[in-house]
């Protein structure tokens, strides 16, 4: 594949916002490429998930860059990471990660501000420095690579939109590529953060934001929708309905609403490297 990194970039166009497909392990990754998304990502709650952990700093840096470059190696779309706060509060640590990750071939990541595995915040200046850190990294790097910076406090409840604006616009001047915050109040309040910047705004449909569609996202000025763990959840309750039906009442009938394994069989070979 040419250079993954430039060919993610491209995709971001504010007003015009594509699908980042969140997989949690190579076959997801394959069913969503075959399903014609245009570039996958890591989650770090599904990716705790499937190591039988929850989510928030459970996970290491080594165990996330090699799920990651299991998902590189298994479909030709671009792969970004996500990758927490960096695996580290130091700037040089989120500087590192970024080294590691493009040669892992991801195309991009996405660093917060959430000092884990606590929610609290990092303080504000060391939260700008790790972002332009993290982005003076990525430019340094020998091909293309997108770094986005996420404030997470409105997710967590440890500051509010003012913040989280006054937080996207020192990560755009410290040199992010994109920006994002997770799961604002309203709809209004991405739009207001578009229209605060001319980088790339990543909004994430989950919670309520599960029913706005591509479209509304879209006439706000976002430029990339992702999933989070929200398609791993969906196949978590799943999981929950089948389960509960079967070991507390005997009833197997939710088994009848699986996928064919024909079609599975075949998204799969489809969506994997040519």
């Amino acid at each position: 594949m040419p250079d993954p990194g430039e060919i993610f970039r491209d995709l971001h166009v504010p007003g015009d916002p594509f699908i980042l497909a969140n997989a949690w392990d190579v076959g997801s990754a394959k069913l969503l490429a075959a399903m014609g998304t245009k570039a996958i990502a890591t989650s770090s709650a599904a990716h705790a998930f499937t190591l039988g952990r929850p989510d928030g700093g459970t996970v290491s840096r080594d165990e996330a860059l090699a799920h990651a470059q299991d998902l590189v190696a298994a479909v030709d779309v671009p792969v970004s990471g996500d990758f927490e706060d960096g695996f580290g509060a130091d700037p040089d640590t989120v500087a590192e990660t970024v080294r590691l990750s493009a040669e892992a071939g991801l195309a991009g990541i996405c660093v917060e501000d959430t000092a884990l595995p606590s929610d609290e915040a990092y303080d504000f200046d060391l939260a700008v420095e790790r972002i332009r850190a993290g982005a003076a990294a990525a430019r340094a790097l020998p091909r293309d690579f997108f770094f986005v910076a996420r404030g997470d406090g409105m997710l967590t409840g440890t500051y509010g939109f003012d913040e989280a604006m006054r937080r996207l616009k020192a990560f755009d001047e410290a040199g992010a590529d994109g920006l994002y915050v997770p799961i604002p109040e309203t709809l209004d309040q991405i739009a207001q953060l578009c229209a605060a910047t001319d980088k790339p705004v990543n909004a994430l449909a989950a919670g309520r934001f599960a029913r706005v569609t591509q479209a509304q996202f879209a006439a706000v000025g976002v430029a990339r929708i992702s999933l989070g763990s929200a398609l791993a959840r969906v196949t978590h309750q799943a999981i929950l309905d089948a389960g509960r039906a079967m070991l507390d009442g005997g009833d197997f009938k939710p088994l009848s609403a699986g996928a064919a394994s024909t079609e599975i069989d075949a998204l799969l070979e489809k969506g994997g490297r040519s």
